[in-house]
């Protein structure tokens, strides 16, 4: 499967990224990491980088790592689309204490507008 994961250096994010790699290591999947910038993390993009590269490599896994600029909701969407992936990937979700399930901007809008199929990592 063309797996593509976005990041933004939120803390559900790294966890999607955790899960996803083991994922790709146990079904061989095509791993893409995608960074983007994400307004409610204080990371850079490069300490992303960083903390992605670490997590591929004590996987022993090769994957394309790409930062993408621009509104980091459309620009996810529009490069799974046009990168032919078969899932895209994103960490999000907390449950209130009312049991209600928030997400975040940037995930609420690729659910919403993607026409592949989409992953929530909670």
């Amino acid at each position: 499967m063309k797996v593509l994961l976005g990041i933004g250096g939120s803390e559900d994010s790294y966890q999607a990224l955790e899960r996803t790699v083991e994922r790709a290591v146990a079904a061989d999947d095509d791993l893409t990491v995608a960074i983007v910038e994400n307004p409610n993390s204080e990371a850079t993009p490069e300490e992303i980088e960083t903390r992605v590269r670490e997590q591929l490599e004590s996987a022993a896994i090769d994957a394309e790592i790409r930062h993408v600029e621009g509104d980091p909701g459309s620009s996810l969407v529009d490069l799974a689309e046009s990168g032919g992936f078969d899932q895209l990937v994103l960490g999000g979700g907390q449950r209130s204490p009312m049991g209600k399930i928030s997400i975040g901007g940037i995930a609420e809008f690729v659910l919403l507008n993607s026409h592949k199929t989409v992953k929530l990592v909670r």
